[in-house]
């Protein structure tokens, strides 16, 4: 039987809350916003049955959507944060597993060996997508190499919208996340001091359904 969205989603839900990688709190991210929830997809894929779990799905997903059972020839993610999810996804594509490394210039460089040719189609792997930029700067340095053929995909789109990369790459995720964020002076948690301050709480990491507290976040 073919694999539905709405369980792909419930179970990928289910895989977050399980890791702890859901945490709820009071976030000072590192773009100086603050938010109630965050993300931290490391904490899931630390666990290799729930990495082949949510990467099989998603895999699956795509596989349905596009019609076809080998859509990608490599699969790659920027360094550090995508290195697991871009292998496990690649795993569960059955095709090459890359990552991309900081430029000192900025940008993405494809190192250690890797080569990706112009012809091959490409999937970029990010484990959260807020604004993309990491992912995104990935397909900037594909697009330089003569790759055309781009998609992207996400455990979690926590972006507030469908496709943050535009119309011209394809995006896929397991599950959307609503993750509201506040500039400082406009935070209903500093008001509320439910939490404490931001910057108090960054020693107390508080995960779901536990103490108080908040850690240092991801944009």
């Amino acid at each position: 039987m073919a694999t539905t969205m709405s369980s792909i989603s419930e179970r990928t839900d289910k895989a977050l809350r399980k890791s702890e990688a859901l945490l709820e709190g009071h976030f000072l991210l590192s773009s100086g916003r603050h938010a109630g929830r965050y993300v931290q997809c490391a904490r899931l894929l630390q666990y290799t049955d729930l990495a082949a779990q949510v990467c099989t799905d998603l895999a699956d997903k795509v596989r349905q959507q596009l019609g076809d059972d080998k859509p990608f020839d490599v699969v790659i993610g920027p360094a550090m944060g995508a290195v697991t999810f871009s292998y496990e996804l690649a795993r569960a594509f059955g095709v090459r597993g890359l990552f991309a490394e900081r430029a000192a210039e900025g940008g993405f460089d494809l190192r250690r060996g890797f080569e990706i040719k112009p012809d091959e189609r490409v999937l970029v792997a990010e484990d959260v997508v807020t604004t993309g930029k990491s992912a995104g700067e990935v397909v900037t340095m594909l697009r330089e190499m003569g790759v055309s053929d781009i998609s992207a995909a996400s455990i979690v789109n926590r972006s507030g919208i469908a496709n943050p990369f535009g119309g011209d790459v394809n995006y896929y995720s397991c599950i959307e996340v609503d993750v509201p964020s506040y500039t400082a002076d406009a935070c209903p948690l500093c008001e509320s001091g439910e939490h404490g301050d931001a910057d108090a709480c960054l020693r107390h990491p508080r995960r779901l359904g536990r103490g108080a507290g908040a850690d240092r976040a991801g944009a």
